[in-house]
């Protein structure tokens, strides 16, 4: 037995991990997925002067702990300063800092029931009192995120835009207009990894130092980085100013940081993996049509499929797929469990997916 005197609420925590990682499924099959569609990383991959700015880093030393370098080329870039941008080791790792400043024992956060669960495990990790409200239309619902937190008094309301694990989007002058409804002193978390992949119009069209709402990017999805774990957020001073309170102040690694310094300054490159993306969620919707399957719209770097039926219907389509060597996942919670989603691949992963699909029906309907 561990020496270690975990706190009360540590000992309570179930022993769980948001996500299972393909890894770990491909060590329990005995072999390597031929087709890696589950994880909505940039199959693309980054810009190749990301690639080279990475290659050239003196990893020897440590990463600039206040990664200034990057948050200027990113307050450049979005026509703010400095004091208004984080940089973090991922998302996951800012909405863990942000939890820790916000929320302790009993505190109330509001989510959508089924939305990004690394959140949740956060709230969880510091004992706040998580309230969820479903998906209206397969999209998550700012007046119903918004009613919850006005009725909990939550400290924090989390949102993503464009949404995983269901791909759709709301305007961001839609969101806007919503947070008028936003109860004062409550935060909005709004989520936007998949920004770069959405319509012209998604982002949200406030001030960098709008005190209502803190928005988390990453470059992961559009700039093909996931494996170095970037991302920033952007928000008012005062909150930039607390994070670095509690953030690990060596958590960025050198090559890392150069690599998304790079990938930022390449806008061309980013255009190109756009078009992709646009092409392949063309191909993935038009695989799903030609198996009686329906795609569901989307702004990011993935397809959600309809299966037609029951999440026990849509687990046999999963588990066929991943027989054949294809990761694929599906959301987590009723009602949109009846969901395969699949993330953006080359023609030739695609092809694969078209050959393994039919049979992963039939096994479905089988079953």
């Amino acid at each position: 037995m561990t020496n270690a005197r975990l706190t009360p609420l540590a000992r309570s925590l179930p022993a769980t991990v948001p996500f299972v990682g393909p890894e770990t499924q491909e060590r329990a099959r005995g072999g390597p997925f031929a087709t890696r569609l589950g994880a909505n990383e940039s199959v693309f991959g980054p810009s190749p002067k990301a690639v080279a700015a990475m290659a050239d880093a003196e990893i020897w030393m440590y990463g600039d702990p206040e990664s200034f370098d990057l948050r200027e080329a990113l307050a450049a870039h979005h026509g703010t300063t400095a004091d208004h941008i984080m940089v973090g080791e991922g998302i996951d790792a800012l909405l863990g800092y942000l939890v820790r400043l916000c929320v302790g024992p009993g505190d109330a956060v509001v989510t959508s029931a089924g939305a990004y669960p690394t959140f949740n495990y956060h709230v969880a990790g510091f004992g706040g009192d998580l309230h969820t409200v479903p998906y209206v239309d397969d999209c998550e619902d700012p007046a119903s995120l918004f009613a919850m937190a006005r009725e909990t008094d939550a400290k924090l309301v989390y949102l993503a835009n464009p949404d995983n694990p269901m791909g759709s989007h709301h305007r961001g002058a839609d969101i806007v207009a919503a947070m008028a409804d936003l109860p004062e002193g409550t935060l909005l978390v709004l989520d936007e990894a998949y920004v770069e992949c959405a319509p012209e119009g998604t982002e949200l069209p406030l001030p960098a130092d709008d005190p209502r709402v803190v928005r988390m990017r990453t470059f992961s999805k559009g700039y093909g980085l996931a494996g170095a774990r970037v991302g920033y957020a952007i928000g008012h001073p005062e909150l930039i100013r607390a994070f670095h309170k509690v953030r690990n102040h060596f958590g960025m690694n050198r090559a890392a940081q150069a690599g998304a310094l790079a990938a930022l300054a390449d806008q061309a490159y980013l255009a190109e993996v756009q078009s992709k993306i646009a092409a392949a969620r063309t191909r993935i919707a038009d695989i799903a049509r030609e198996n009686g399957l329906k795609p569901l719209p989307s702004a990011t770097n993935f397809v959600t499929i309809d299966c037609g039926r029951d999440g026990s219907f849509a687990k046999g389509v999963l588990a066929g797929l991943i027989a054949r060597g294809i990761f694929v996942r599906m959301p987590f919670v009723a009602p949109q469990d009846r969901c395969i989603r699949v993330s953006c691949g080359t023609p030739e992963m695609l092809d694969t997916f078209a050959q393994a699909l039919p049979a992963a029906i039939a096994d479905a309907e089988n079953g």
